[in-house]
């Protein structure tokens, strides 16, 4: 299946780019249906590329920023919120690992969770900024009509529901 926002970079070719990255019209209606979002009316990546060699191909790495203009339904009311997004980004692509078994458990060290694997002589950075985007959604984003729609469900705050909500009736010390 091919990724809604695909941008393949052939890595023998990228060394010391700069590229701007914003989906047409249907590439973000297919994102705006895969993060379950109302719309995005914008978004742009600016990323300068640079390489290294590494055993098994090239190292890739991508360092920019994201913006983003969404609308995405509150999690209470699911009325529509208007959202900016302005991330900084980092990706780093190494060649797909062949050291180790299908089923054999690998550990990571820290520097190692933020690498995205590639097999061959492209990265696609498009999907690497999808990703980000998905990242940067507050997936329980509330709007201003939250509260009247929590009231009018007979659901208090999150506050009034939580695991102390109990605790706030207690009188302590010597009183």
């Amino acid at each position: 299946m091919t990724p809604e926002f695909s941008r393949l970079l052939d890595v023998r070719q990228i060394e010391g780019k700069h590229v701007r990255l914003s989906p047409n019209e249907a590439e973000r209606a297919a994102l705006t249906e895969r993060f379950l979002l109302v719309r995005i009316d914008e978004l742009v990546a600016e990323l300068d590329l640079s390489t290294s060699e590494r055993e098994g191909g090239f190292r890739v790495e991508a360092r920019g920023t994201l913006k983003a203009e969404i609308v995405q339904p509150c999690a209470v009311s699911a009325e529509d919120v208007p959202v900016s997004i302005d991330e900084p980004l980092f990706f780093r692509f190494v060649p797909m690992a062949t050291d180790y078994a299908p089923d054999e458990e690998v550990e990571l060290t820290a520097d190692e969770l933020d690498e995205i694997e590639y097999e061959g002589t492209h990265v696609d950075i498009g999907e690497a900024v999808a990703q980000s985007l998905a990242l940067a959604i507050d997936p329980f984003l509330t709007g201003p009509e939250a509260d009247t729609a929590r009231k009018a469900a007979g659901l208090g705050t999150p506050e009034d529901s939580g695991p102390f909500a109990a605790l706030k009736g207690l009188k302590l010390g010597g009183e």
